[in-house]
């Protein structure tokens, strides 16, 4: 590496430093915000250095070899988040725009105890188990590699047996709980200590959404192709089709009472005798209006945002837009069409036009 690089990296690294300094490092959800750093910026800064609470740091400080992976589950949390609810009113919207550590990665809505926050928990525990157990897989740890209990047997009658590389998801989970869950016995306010039984249920959520889509996958031996013999593994699913299964949690996520005692019940009296599944999202408060700015929650309302005109879905103007309408105007598109390889040897294009209606909200 150059010098110039050299220095360039330097003057990046301080930036960065500068940047944490300004987070409260016993604040929850401060990890997060390792998902949008520069490729290699925190393993450069070190566990000392970075937004992580006093028992994260002491655990990056005993497996650093793991800092890619937090980094890697942070982004996938982040990225699948935008993803899911890139057409809704509430668009997982991050705070990198903002001055960093000025307020939280997702604003508002990571302390807010609504739908959101139940999401974004879910969504960025998941990722987390996602990342390490890949890897585990990959074999990029020591301590840990393919799933070891499922190297043996399978069913000789059905012609099958465990082999390749099944991902330990169960490591990836253990560390997921070490990394983000925070006793609540630590906490002493009533609405902190409720919040927080909420944020570890819906962590929790998250990684049970990881386990629940493993998959099994199979290679076929035999003569000539033949399927006479199987060699089964366990594999995670893509993150994308995680993402799918809370956003649907999301959906059909349960509001539980802002009071509670031994453990958690459900807002409305006459549904409390129906038990909550570990893989539920939970919410206290009731989402706020995302359709109007509000600059005290910092939420920027959906002025502005582009829709689909012809769409009844989320993305449509009619609801996208809250009722207020939509402006229409034309864009133009020019780029280079019908090319053409002509010895030799240069391409020859022609410049096409395009004309675009593209529909923002009022």
């Amino acid at each position: 590496m150059d010098r110039a690089a050299l220095l360039g990296l330097s003057r990046l690294c301080a930036l960065w430093a500068a940047v944490l300094a300004l987070f409260p490092c016993g604040a929850q959800g401060n990890w997060m915000w390792l998902g949008i750093a520069s490729f290699g910026v925190p393993e450069k800064l070190g566990c000392a250095n970075l937004p992580l609470n006093s028992r994260q740091k002491e655990l990056c400080k005993r497996k650093p070899y793991l800092l890619p992976s937090i980094r890697e589950g942070a982004r996938l949390g982040i990225q699948e988040c935008r993803s899911q609810f890139r057409h809704e009113r509430w668009n997982c919207l991050v705070a990198a725009a903002s001055p960093p550590g000025t307020s939280p990665l997702f604003g508002y809505e990571l302390s807010s105890g609504t739908k959101e926050t139940a999401f974004i928990y879910a969504v960025m525990a998941a990722g987390l188990v996602h990342s390490v157990t890949r890897s585990c897989s990959a074999g990029n740890m020591t301590e840990c590699s393919c799933d070891t209990t499922l190297q043996n047997g399978g069913s000789a009658s059905e012609g099958w047996h465990w082999g390749g590389c099944s991902d330990d998801v169960q490591y990836g989970m253990s560390f997921s709980r070490k990394f983000l869950d925070f006793p609540i016995r630590n906490t002493t306010a009533k609405e902190s200590k409720v919040l927080l039984a909420m944020n570890l249920h819906n962590n929790e959520a998250g990684r049970q959404a990881v386990a629940k889509l493993m998959s099994l996958d199979c290679r076929c031996h035999g003569v000539s192709g033949s399927c006479a013999v199987k060699t089964c593994w366990k594999t995670m699913s893509s993150f994308e089709k995680i993402g799918h299964l809370l956003k649907d949690k999301y959906e059909n996520s349960v509001q539980i009472s802002d009071k509670i005692k031994k453990k958690m019940h459900r807002r409305e009296k006459d549904q409390r005798k129906i038990p909550i599944r570990k893989d539920d999202l939970l919410y206290v408060n009731k989402s706020p209006n995302y359709c109007v700015e509000d600059k005290k929650l910092g939420i920027p309302g959906t002025q502005g945002r582009e829709c689909n005109r012809t769409s009844e879905g989320a993305d449509g103007c009619n609801l996208l837009c809250c009722g207020r309408g939509y402006n229409t105007h034309v864009v133009r598109h020019v780029e280079r069409c019908e090319c053409k390889f002509i010895w030799c040897c240069y391409v020859r294009c022609r410049r096409c036009e395009s004309m675009t209606d593209v529909h923002t909200c009022k």
